[in-house]
């Protein structure tokens, strides 16, 4: 989506994330190694701009997951409820699975594999992450306006609300 030159997005971005405790499993340190670079990455630099917020930001984010759904619960900076969306987790779970299972994979390569092994199953794990980012993203078409780089993060975020230990 092409915005106007004069649109100003240093008020569409995300300042504070944080996970529903309830919906995280136990995990092991790679996990929840991830999670941490994810949400510093993520607060460090995103797009994310709520429609109708009119660039109201900048916004904190509560991501959990509640029954078979999603949630985003998208708050101003001083708590201030904008909107919270619910999105459905079944075109999450094939990608979330397969992600899943390659991560195993590459974990255990590192410990014993050729570096051309490791590459090559690193390359498949990248893929399968950006599968999940580019569908993140048309999920929340209409909802909010994320850049891909934001997506890519927020994916690593619902994967680890889906491991279980």
């Amino acid at each position: 989506m092409t915005q106007p030159p004069e649109q100003d997005d240093s008020t569409n971005r995300i300042v504070a994330v944080t996970l529903d405790e309830d919906s995280i499993g136990r995990s092991g340190p790679d996990i929840e190694h991830e999670r941490a670079i994810a949400i510093y990455d993520l607060i460090e630099q995103n797009l994310f701009a709520p429609d109708g917020a009119d660039g109201k930001g900048p916004f904190t984010l509560h991501i959990g997951i509640t029954g078979s759904r999603l949630m985003f619960d998208i708050r101003r900076e001083d708590g201030t409820p904008v909107v919270a969306h619910l999105l459905s987790l079944t075109p999450f779970r094939r990608i979330v699975k397969d992600y899943f299972m390659i991560c195993d994979s590459y974990y255990q390569a590192i410990r014993t594999a050729t570096p051309d092994k490791i590459e090559a199953i690193d390359m498949g794990r990248r893929g399968i992450h950006d599968e999940g980012s580019r569908t993140l993203q048309e999920r929340l078409k209409g909802k909010v306006r994320v850049d891909f780089e934001t997506s890519r993060r927020l994916f690593t975020l619902i994967t680890v609300l889906h491991w279980k230990g």
